[in-house]
């Protein structure tokens, strides 16, 4: 299937790493380029040296930005459209918040991550969404939370079904103009972040079993496979889709 991705341009915000980077890695390998955004310089130029090396072409620019930052959503449009001169989406990685029980999260905890988990996600998809011509996509990368809560996550089973209803609603708002608004709900796929969550129950092995048992297809997902999906829901190739939380976690969610 041809993806109509030559030449269009997409921001992959938290594209350094991770589900990230594996979908600014689909992306180039269908043709398109990509700015992608990290809060560490190095790690973004050697992502970006990776990008261009495998595209066999200028295919990456990496801009240092955090989120958080009420001024990243103008930054990124603004290296998009002087380096190549459009932006034609986005796919907005919704980083992850700290680990931990309802009873024990604080108040901090608490501000700091709607902060850059929430607000942060919300205000790149108004504001990019809001620049971005008929055609154009959006897609957040959220979480298998979004439908059943995980365990000892409580902020990211507090605050992303509500991203995913900010989701659908902005897709109700930008579909007159022809812009698509789509969601990602990873489940178990094999990233630094999974292996870390692994390590914190003290018996890393143990818990990838556990959590293997519990996927219907018994294994965790590559990045690769995610990557491949986000690069199909941003194209023109789903080019009806919209308002959809789409998840990527081999069977794990039970409900429809």
């Amino acid at each position: 299937m041809d993806l109509q991705l030559t030449d269009r341009v997409y921001l992959v915000s938290g594209g350094a790493r991770g589900l990230g980077r594996a979908s600014a890695h689909a992306l180039v390998a269908e043709g398109a380029r990509v700015v992608i955004s990290g809060r560490s310089q190095d790690s973004l130029d050697e992502a970006t040296a990776a990008l261009d090396e495998d595209a066999g072409r200028a295919a990456a620019l990496g801009v240092v930005a955090d989120n958080a930052d009420p001024g990243t959503p103008t930054r990124l449009l603004a290296a998009a459209d002087e380096a190549w001169g459009r932006v034609d989406g986005a796919l907005i990685s919704v980083g992850g918040p700290p680990k931990g029980p309802v009873t024990t999260i604080t108040d901090g905890q608490w501000s700091a991550a709607f902060e850059s988990v929430f607000l942060g996600a919300v205000r790149l998809a108004r504001e990019i969404g809001s620049a971005l011509p008929s055609g154009g996509s959006l897609g957040l990368v959220l979480s298998s939370s979004v439908r059943a809560p995980l365990p000892e996550m409580a902020i990211s089973n507090g605050l992303r079904p509500g991203l995913a209803m900010v989701a659908k609603t902005l897709a109700d708002e930008l579909g007159p103009k022809g812009v698509r608004v789509n969601g990602l709900l990873p489940g178990r796929i094999a990233t630094d972040r999974v292996a870390e969550l692994d390590a914190s129950t003290g018996d890393a092995e143990a818990a990838r079993r556990a959590a293997e048992a519990s996927i219907p297809l018994g294994r965790y997902g590559a990045p690769e496979e995610f990557g491949a999906v986000a690069a199909f829901l941003l194209s023109p190739a789903a080019s009806f889709l919209t308002g959809v939380m789409l998840p990527v976690d081999g069977g794990l969610l039970r409900s429809l």
